[in-house]
């Protein structure tokens, strides 16, 4: 009989599963698992509500866990507690989503790895492990090419007044909302990243626009010139792409790996898909 396995890719807003039964697969979502804001007794009782009543008592053997925060030992352990206690006979792993994505991207080959979705990450794996890392400083030093780095240039140009009257015009059609009602929700209310990163849909539906595509070119080079030209490695192998911002502006990710004369692999819109080909 094959293994059963079941499959986590776990962020702060949602998670996606996949339990996995020789050729048989079946995906799930729930609410997202960030073990900065969850206590493992949350993190059960989350999953006792959303997840457990759809297994229908599956047998799992083996669990793989790719998170949002899990890079953090800590927080690792956090989740591995609230999965050993749901599932004791499981053999569980846990580990970050950045080894998530250069499983999904890279499968048992070299190459590096970027995640470009509300934050951005990159890294040199080498089929097996994680062998260097660009440092994530996070939305307000680093995050560069992010939903969250762009949207922060949407809102730039538009609250200093750079944006033509057109497209002035058009962000005050599709958002009713004041510079007060911003600033207050960048400095003052939860998850600012996640909110930067909604201003992403002005720039996928004005494309064509010069200043548009200004902030996409600026905005995405600034984390090919800060991140993937320090790896010697980015010459000599695949560059791999996974999340919303890579998927949806393809485009552009392409133009610019001509322009650096990288070799560009895969574009997945999330790991998830990666990760059954890797697991099966």
């Amino acid at each position: 009989m094959a293994t059963v396995k079941l499959i986590a890719d776990s962020g702060a807003t949602k998670t996606e599963w996949c339990l996995l039964e020789g050729t048989k697969k079946r995906n799930l979502l729930t609410a997202g698992i960030s073990p900065y804001f969850l206590s493992a007794p949350e993190i059960i009782s989350l999953l006792q509500q959303e997840l457990l009543p759809r297994l229908k008592k599956a047998n799992i053997q083996e669990i793989f866990y790719y998170g949002t925060g899990c890079a953090n030992p800590s927080n690792a352990k956090i989740v591995r507690k609230a999965l050993e206690a749901l599932f004791p006979e499981a053999k569980i792993e846990v580990t970050h989503d950045l080894m998530g994505a250069a499983r999904a991207l890279c499968g048992r080959e070299k190459g590096i790895a970027c995640i470009l979705g509300t934050g951005s990450n990159s890294c040199f794996y080498n089929g097996k492990k994680i062998i260097k890392n660009s440092p994530g400083l996070g939305y307000v030093l680093g995050d560069e090419g992010s939903g969250a780095y762009l949207g922060k240039k949407v809102i730039q140009y538009y609250l200093y007044g750079i944006f033509d009257e057109e497209l002035r015009g058009r962000f005050d059609l599709s958002y009713t909302t004041t510079p007060a009602e911003i600033l207050e929700n960048v400095y003052k209310k939860p998850l600012p990243n996640r909110y930067l990163a909604t201003f992403t849909t002005f720039l996928a539906e004005n494309r064509g626009h010069y200043m548009i595509e200004n902030i996409l070119e600026d905005g995405l080079n600034d984390f090919f010139f800060q991140h993937l030209c320090r790896y010697p490695e980015v010459w000599k192998f695949p560059l791999h792409f996974t999340g919303g911002v890579a998927s949806i502006f393809s485009d552009v990710v392409k133009q610019l790996c001509a322009h650096y004369e990288f070799e560009l692999g895969s574009i997945l819109r999330n790991p998830m898909q990666g990760l059954i080909k890797y697991h099966s």
